[in-house]
């Protein structure tokens, strides 16, 4: 996760977030690269693709309007990018709480901490939810 302003386009943090990444394995070390990665329109960009190409990873970004189609040689994988609602989903989870949704804080650090607070909240939640109707 990294903190940004508003104004800044999310692809710019895209190598950042991505080298944070660690992925368990059953055994062994986790792994640092997912199989594939998803995201919107907002990360139609040359530089992240060649990015993914070089690390191995396919990507599942539909093109915007202003860049040529495919060429036919790749396919978008349609089914893989729709189970990229779970991330929108974990976002509207965040913004319940509503110190995350208006970013009452000034400083990158506080929000950062505020945005794993609720993320904390909505686990325990979610387990305790679970507990209770599994007693039932």
């Amino acid at each position: 996760m990294a903190v940004t302003p508003g104004q800044r386009q999310e692809g710019t943090q895209f190598e950042r977030v991505l080298d944070q990444v660690r992925i368990p394995n059953r055994r062994g070390r986790p792994r640092c690269r997912p199989v594939r990665l998803a995201g919107d329109k907002g990360y139609s960009y040359p530089r992240i693709r060649r990015w993914l190409r070089r690390h191995g990873i396919k990507d599942v970004i539909p093109r915007r309007k202003d860049q040529r189609p495919d060429d036919g040689r790749v396919k978008f994988d349609r089914d893989s990018y729709k189970r990229r609602a779970v991330v929108e989903q974990c976002v509207g989870w965040l913004k319940e709480s509503r110190a995350v949704a208006t970013r009452f804080d000034k400083l990158a650090v506080n929000y950062l901490a505020t945005v794993k607070l609720a993320m904390i909240q909505r686990y325990l939640r979610l387990l305790t939810r679970n507990d209770s109707s599994d007693r039932a």
